[in-house]
């Protein structure tokens, strides 16, 4: 599976109402959870929120990438979120967060969330992507940044 096939039409906001981190965590876990890829929200909030306390996923450059890998999670995939007022995220570079991405994968996963990871953070360093997922509006014009 290509991180490309891990985001669907259906689990992406691009206004997010949240205003704390915490309440990101829910609102994307809650677009997972209604797309039918996740079984248990709360458990899966766990397994997202321990990595937390590991250190914080807010990357910097407005960007976080939560994840957790939990036997709640059916299928692995990612929900995307964009604040356009910015959420204090706890980030690398103690500025607000817009742009969330949050990986899901099953408990036996091997290392899917790894590569997803890898190639997101990878996209997000060129200022024009972060720029163009400032401007997305539609699923379609998201997807093309990731082809």
């Amino acid at each position: 599976m290509t991180t490309k096939d891990m985001f669907s039409k259906n689990r992406i906001s691009f206004d997010l109402k949240a205003s704390n981190k915490d309440e990101v965590i829910k609102e994307l876990i809650q677009l997972l959870y209604d797309d039918g890829k996740i079984i248990d929200k709360e458990k899966f909030r766990e397994a997202v929120l321990k990595r937390e306390e590991e250190f914080s996923t807010g990357i910097g450059m407005g960007i976080a990438i939560p994840h957790g890998k939990s036997n709640a999670v059916k299928e692995a995939s990612i929900a995307f979120g964009r604040s356009n007022k910015g959420i204090d995220y706890e980030s690398m570079d103690d500025k607000p967060a817009n742009l969330f991405f949050l990986i899901a994968v099953p408990e036996e996963s091997s290392d899917v969330h790894l590569k997803a990871l890898s190639e997101i953070s990878r996209k997000l360093m060129h200022t024009e992507i972060r720029e163009k997922l400032f401007k997305v509006q539609s699923f379609e014009e998201f997807i093309k940044i990731f082809k």
